[in-house]
């Protein structure tokens, strides 16, 4: 039986141009969406993380996995040398050698008050 060895291609080449069409109208479909979200008329899910794990994320590499400082002060007993808000204006603010912006304001009263309990 003598095979032709075109075929394999042929069929390759429809698959493609039908992929192609298919992704094509999947993308017309999703530009409606997307435009809905650039005029706000879509909802938009924020996802806010726990404070445990924005500090494994962001702080730990300087205030150390026990918090007990390093490159960063020592994070036990915070709570004592600040109040809340000032945790707060910290994280969001940055203060000394520590960045602003490493919390999102959103999440920063969670933060704060977890940073604030911590012996």
């Amino acid at each position: 039986m003598n095979r032709n060895p075109v075929i394999p291609y042929i069929l390759i080449f429809v698959f493609g141009i039908g992929l192609m069409f298919l992704l094509s109208f999947k993308g017309l479909g999703d530009m409606d969406e997307l435009a809905k979200e650039k005029e706000g008329g879509a909802e938009t899910e924020q996802v806010v993380r726990a404070p445990e794990d924005i500090y494994k994320g962001s702080c730990v590499s300087c205030h150390g996995d026990a918090y007990q400082g390093g490159m960063g002060p020592a994070l036990t007993g915070v709570g004592d040398r600040y109040s809340q808000d000032e945790i707060k204006d910290i994280v969001v603010n940055g203060k000394g050698n520590m960045p602003a912006g490493m919390v999102k304001p959103e999440e920063a009263d969670a933060m704060a008050e977890w940073l604030a309990n911590i012996k």
